[in-house]
């Protein structure tokens, strides 16, 4: 696995807070809410594909209250607009990933892995669950 570069780590720091301000007061609403945690991008590595053009990164998101697979584009390589929806093949299978547009010109693929995250006890738990998450994603089975 590739290391990132400290500034993919704080565009991913960026990115994660961009999506916590515009979904927090919707996740604050969900019957699940988890107090315990924040939002966070975590276990990314560089993907052996492109979309249109740009590198791509592949991770987890975790909220409050869902785990994300998510997809990053590196908007600087992008020779044309994003898709709507990407697909995605991973050595686990093959996964249909929504485009959002989040404000500072973040653009993310993601896609639900988990939508109830309210027994995790911690950031901690919530870091580990999306390390199996990544490892099982990133396996063959």
């Amino acid at each position: 696995m590739q290391s990132l570069t400290p500034q993919q780590y704080q565009y991913l720091a960026a990115l994660a807070q961009a999506y916590r301000d515009v979904h927090l007061r919707l996740i604050k609403g969900t019957s699940h809410y988890n107090p315990r945690l924040g939002v966070d991008a975590l276990c990314f590595e560089p993907l052996n594909a492109k979309a249109n053009g740009a590198s791509l990164l592949v991770g987890a998101l975790f909220t409050p209250c869902e785990l994300w697979l998510v997809v990053v584009p590196e908007q600087a390589m992008l020779t044309a607009p994003l898709d709507e929806t990407l697909s995605l093949e991973l050595p686990s299978g093959h996964y249909r990933l929504d485009l959002e547009r989040l404000p500072g010109g973040y653009d993310i693929y993601k896609r639900r892995i988990l939508d109830d995250l309210s027994d995790l006890e911690s950031m901690q738990d919530a870091a580990r669950l999306a390390q199996q998450m990544m490892s099982r994603l990133m396996a063959r089975t």
